[in-house]
């Protein structure tokens, strides 16, 4: 980690580009470095990165913290709160067994099932952590043990189809809302950066709506082809979601009032180009109505470690990013790059380098990192070669998601599902690379005509 920003200080320092400047590269790409290999938790990287610019006389005190008052760090805060309340009151897991009580007597129709639990919370929750592996993982092992299901000789019965299943619809969920997950937020700020326009909540999902449908159609057939559960019929599982729900009796207070802040904070991200509302503002209404509330105590925001998390090393991470354009690194960089795919039609330079970083996610643990290390430096050179700004940007953060389908570590929820037990490495790899094709090419496909025709190809 040191190593690689040592690295980066011994190179001849570019014309056009300050002292300060270069050391602002070499500590980010430590910090990146850092967050990759994780000697220690990412969060405690980012913080050290950002020491180190005061340290070193980039940043002044004032200026690097300034990142912790960024709106968008305050946004996915607010959200993370939020989907501890979904959580807490059993209003995601009710939502859940109403599904499975209306569509689960077939093992897919199980899947579906919780496939759109999945996708509706999706829509406001983004913590694919909290969403997938705290609402969606439990019911599934519960089902799948149900029916005689566990890991290992009677994984095929059951759980290894819905380990798999739920875990590649979880990607594409990801990868269609601007709250799919965390890392969504901080690619519409870097987004911001490549083309001084941020990817809006309802441009996203406008954007993600179409390809995504037909990926959650295709995939789960596909892998109900290729994976198929040996008990192709569960009438017992709307019997279990139907007796859980007369357990946990009628809507309860606390979930009524979840439930209308739910509809609220997404009615006004939904509307909020029309009434000039930040996303932030509305998210932190939504906070402050369950804390009045009582449906969350101060102690339990306290207690939420992965919020206070998310906020060290993400306001770190959006800072030190913001910092490479102040110093005029990213410009140079698409001056330097525009060269290697000179003369290439830019429809050619977006495929390749889009089929690049795509599989690149290979060698990353998180689609955080991913992002923070690639997002820039390739959307900056495709719109270099003479693509589409808004096309560019939306086309890499949506794959940024999607190629997480790939391993079992490719992102938050993958280590749950994969670690169920389940599932072999080698059939999780082959499978995550079958889903990943598919939907790389319904997206670059349908997806990239859909955007067309919504007009970011201009």
């Amino acid at each position: 980690m040191v190593g690689s920003g040592l690295l980066v200080l011994l190179l001849p320092i570019p014309d056009g580009i300050s002292v300060e400047g270069w050391r602002m590269l070499a500590i980010f790409t430590a910090t990146i470095v850092g967050a990759i290999v994780q000697p220690i938790p990412g969060g405690a990287i980012v913080l050290l990165g950002l020491c180190t610019t005061i340290f070193a006389g980039v940043l002044t005190l004032e200026s690097a913290l300034s990142a912790y008052a960024n709106s968008i760090v305050w946004l996915v805060v607010a959200a993370i709160f939020m989907s501890r309340a979904m959580v807490q009151t059993g209003l995601g897991t009710r939502l859940a067994y109403l599904f499975i009580r209306a569509i689960g007597r077939r093992s897919l129709g199980l899947g579906y099932a919780m496939i759109g639990t999945d996708l509706v919370l999706g829509s406001v929750v983004p913590s694919n952590g909290a969403r997938s592996g705290g609402i969606i993982f439990p019911i599934a092992t519960s089902l799948a043990r149900a029916y005689r299901s566990e890991p290992g000789p009677t994984g095929g019965r059951l759980g290894a189809f819905l380990m798999v299943l739920l875990y590649q619809s979880d990607v594409i969920i990801c990868a269609m809302f601007l709250t799919g997950q965390a890392s969504n937020l901080l690619m519409s700020e870097l987004a911001r950066q490549v083309t001084g326009q941020s990817i809006g909540y309802l441009q996203w999902m406008i954007a993600g709506v179409v390809p995504g449908v037909l990926s959650l159609l295709v995939v789960p057939l596909l892998l109900y082809r290729l994976h198929p559960p040996e008990v192709k019929e569960t009438p017992d599982a709307a019997r279990i979601a139907n007796e859980a729900l007369v357990e946990m009796g009628p809507l309860s207070r606390q979930e009524a009032i979840l439930l209308a802040t739910f509809v609220l904070v997404a009615g006004l991200w939904i509307t909020s180009s029309w009434l000039h509302l930040n996303y932030t503002v509305v998210a932190l209404l939504g906070m402050s109505i369950l804390f009045l509330t009582g449906v969350l105590r101060w102690e339990d925001a306290l207690s939420e470690r992965i919020a206070w998390d998310v906020f060290i090393w993400y306001g770190g991470l959006v800072r030190l990013a913001a910092a490479l354009n102040e110093f005029g690194l990213t410009a140079r960089f698409a001056e330097a790059s525009a060269g290697m795919t000179g003369g290439w039609p830019w429809a050619a330079a977006f495929a390749a380098l889009l089929l690049i970083y795509f599989f690149a996610h290979y060698g990353f643990a998180s689609i955080t990192a991913h992002a923070t290390a690639m997002f820039i430096p390739f959307t900056t050179l495709v719109v270099a070669a003479g693509a589409p700004p808004m096309l560019t940007v939306i086309a890499f953060a949506c794959f940024s998601n999607l190629c997480a389908a790939l391993t079992h570590y490719g992102t938050t929820p993958a280590p749950i599902w994969f670690g169920a037990g389940y599932v072999t490495q080698g059939t999780w790899w082959r499978l995550g690379l079958i889903a990943a094709v598919t939907t790389f090419v319904i997206w670059g496909t349908v997806g990239v005509g859909w955007w067309v025709l919504l007009g970011y190809g201009a």
